[in-house]
């Protein structure tokens, strides 16, 4: 990529973020910080703070499905997103303090797991309960619910999911990606929430610490207003295109040719990195 920013090229691109997230329900934002750094060329910090816009769209968008269908466990998630909203804010005010390529490193890990666990979810379609919470740009597949003859009862919000909240919403901080393939697994296994509630849960508590996240750079980063606001529109153009046509889509193909446009970005970092050490 030259010097030179593509604005036409990053709107499209923008366009095929909010598609994927239509037709999957979620993952496409996690394309939206490669976006802003290589097509518009926004410098590292401020990309991951407008970043942030996105997943927090890309999640509320997918929750307000959820909240539809009636498969979103409130007692847990709004106790969880709270504390994930702190994290995130407290991370924001202070992530000038970290530096730029360790940020990129954590989002290049981040990144390919997600694929990773949404590659392997696709290869499985036949299992039940196999399905994927974003991020909002999290891109993270949650683990398949077992079968099962009685399933627990949902525990109360404890300090286990308090802390977890924490470091996720630090995480969405300093990378600009939701983490639904970490709060999905918190949600199932320590509250005993249902697969398919934690999932919906999952976007409503990303979209709460992306919007936290966003808030506590503002006055720390230069924000592109204007490019924020076109980026985010498009997108949601994009979502509302695929979530037409999820009926008519193969959602495991649909997975596997998402998870591979990761593991590429994933190899494209590193080869980024590699070429700038000396």
């Amino acid at each position: 990529m030259s010097g030179i920013p593509h604005p036409v090229l990053g709107l499209v691109l923008a366009l095929v973020v909010g598609f994927v997230l239509g037709l999957l329900g979620g993952g496409g934002s996690i394309l939206a910080l490669p976006i802003f750094l290589y097509v518009f060329l926004v410098p590292v910090k401020p990309a991951i703070a407008m970043s942030l816009v996105v997943v927090g769209m890309s999640a509320l968008i997918g929750f307000v499905s959820h909240w539809r269908q009636g498969t979103v466990a409130l007692r847990i998630a709004l106790p969880f997103g709270a504390f994930a909203m702190l994290g995130a804010y407290v991370t924001a005010r202070l992530a000038h303090r970290v530096p730029a390529q360790l940020q990129l490193g954590l989002f290049g890990a981040f990144a390919v797991t997600a694929a990773v666990l949404m590659l392997r979810d696709s290869l499985r379609p036949d299992r039940a309960g196999a399905a994927v919470a974003a991020d909002g740009g999290s891109g993270a597949a949650a683990p398949a619910a077992p079968a099962a003859p009685a399933a627990p009862a949902m525990r109360r919000f404890g300090v286990g999911l308090a802390l977890q909240a924490v470091a996720v919403g630090a995480l969405t901080s300093l990378i600009g990606a939701g983490g639904g393939f970490v709060i999905v697994p918190a949600l199932v296994l320590l509250a005993h929430v249902p697969v398919r509630q934690a999932v919906g849960s999952s976007l409503l508590i990303i979209a709460m610490n992306a919007m936290s996240g966003f808030v506590g750079y503002l006055g720390q980063v230069p924000i592109a207003w204007r490019l924020v606001g076109s980026f985010t529109g498009v997108a949601a153009v994009g979502a509302l295109v695929g979530t037409r046509l999820v009926p008519h889509v193969p959602q495991a193909r649909i997975k596997q040719g998402f998870a591979v446009m990761i593991l590429v970005l994933g190899a494209y970092f590193a080869l980024r990195k590699l070429a700038m050490v000396p």
